[in-house]
């Protein structure tokens, strides 16, 4: 009878650390940043957006799978309603088309409504053009996806539920993207690191530039001010932007923000202090184990300069714009992290383990890991595969 009781309790410990089986197994779609690239980017280097010198696609379909995930292409330096047409296009098959109303009031000078060339093929029996094939010409609303976005790709997915759900309020020249109604098309929608509220890493960084007093540097600068907003990462631009894409009832969303930087103290508390030897308590430095890149601009000064607020040290008050208070400070390098937990306006939610659709579902942030650390590029500091892991259980479990 005690080996019995034994062996009953041995089984139901196994029991308990076997996973649930899925309750889903919709493809994952990941969707790069800002300046990111694909998977066959930089293939003789081996290196990837998702993941540096590994692979977070390939580990999340082997983490408890087999799972479909792919790893999109989108416009590196582009808005998130080109990106989202980009995305689009690449997913379900056929050519990139931007929309002809919204070329002619935001396009770039020379803009093109349809790129040559920039197509997918949805069947490839059918492809005499011998275009590149798309992730998955199924989609629709029987054949969901879901979305997971790094920085600027997880604005971009919110951009294309907008125009999936409700289309165009204009004329684009009749796109199948533009004509709205594609309600279910998207399970889930997981954002990472993302400038929901935007990044005052414009604000902080490119007020430097006019110390080059050349025209050309300033104008420079002014007109990466203006696409910065235009693109909506700037705090003012974001405003915007979050006014437009709503938070659909019929997705559920998750989001995951990063910190790398530490209020500041007399010592001891892990920034680094060659790049701020000296520190307030009401500021926010970058930790030592940031990516060097961006030490100089976390902080609450600019490093050299000691005449320009970094990220961790920038206000802003200024009529009509958005209110940038020390609770901007904290960040992960590029991003604020108080920016990340969802968009302002919206509704949010800690996650307890219950998923509500319709609702950000804050999962926390990842203290200590930067911008890229979340990515697995080559720094100190854990792996991020375990937030991935986490991702996976919650967003296959729906």
């Amino acid at each position: 009878m005690f080996r019995l009781v034994h062996v009953m309790l041995a089984l139901a410990a196994l029991g308990a650390s076997v996973p649930a089986p899925a309750a889903n197994n919709y493809p994952v779609i990941l969707v790069h940043g800002f300046l990111g690239f694909g998977p066959d980017t930089f293939e003789h280097s081996g290196f990837n957006y998702w993941g540096g010198y590994g692979d977070i696609a390939s580990h999340m379909q082997v983490y408890r799978g087999p799972r479909t995930v792919f790893a999109a292409v989108v416009g590196p330096v582009s808005s998130n309603w080109d990106r989202a047409a980009d995305l689009y296009a690449q997913i379900k098959g056929g050519c990139v088309d931007y929309g002809a109303a919204h070329v002619a009031k935001h396009g770039l000078p020379g803009q093109q409504q349809k790129p040559a060339g920039k197509c997918w093929a949805a069947d490839p029996k059918n492809n005499p053009n011998n275009y590149p094939l798309a992730l998955y010409p199924a989609w629709d609303a029987q054949h969901p996806v879901h979305f997971i976005g790094h920085s600027q790709g997880g604005t971009t997915i919110r951009a294309l539920v907008e125009l999936l759900e409700h289309g165009s309020p204009d004329d684009e020249g009749g796109h199948e993207l533009y004509k709205g109604g594609k309600v279910g098309w998207v399970r889930s929608v997981t954002t990472i690191s993302a400038p929901h509220n935007g990044t005052t890493f414009a604000d902080a960084v490119l007020n430097v530039t006019p110390v080059l007093q050349s025209p050309l540097a300033q104008w420079m600068n002014q007109l990466l001010k203006h696409r910065w907003a235009k693109w909506e990462l700037s705090p003012d631009g974001a405003r915007e932007f979050n006014a437009w894409a709503r938070t659909s009832p019929h997705i559920y969303y998750y989001s995951v923000g990063t910190v790398a930087t530490e209020a500041g103290a007399w010592c001891c508390n892990g920034t680094d202090r060659v790049i701020a030897p000296i520190q307030t308590t009401f500021h926010q430095y970058p930790r030592l184990d940031m990516i060097p890149a961006f030490k100089g601009m976390a902080g609450e000064w600019i490093v050299p300069s000691v005449l320009q607020n970094g990220l961790g040290g920038y206000t802003q008050q200024g009529l009509g714009r958005v209110r940038i208070d020390s609770d901007w400070f904290a960040n992960d390098g590029v991003v604020n992290t108080v920016s990340m937990r969802a968009p302002a306006g919206h509704s949010v939610r800690d996650y307890d383990g219950k998923s509500i659709k319709g609702c950000w579902n804050f999962l926390g942030n990842q203290k200590g890991y930067d911008h890229f650390d979340i990515l697995n590029w080559p720094n100190q500091g854990p792996s991020a595969n375990p937030v991935y892991e986490q991702i996976s259980d919650i967003i296959f479990g729906l």
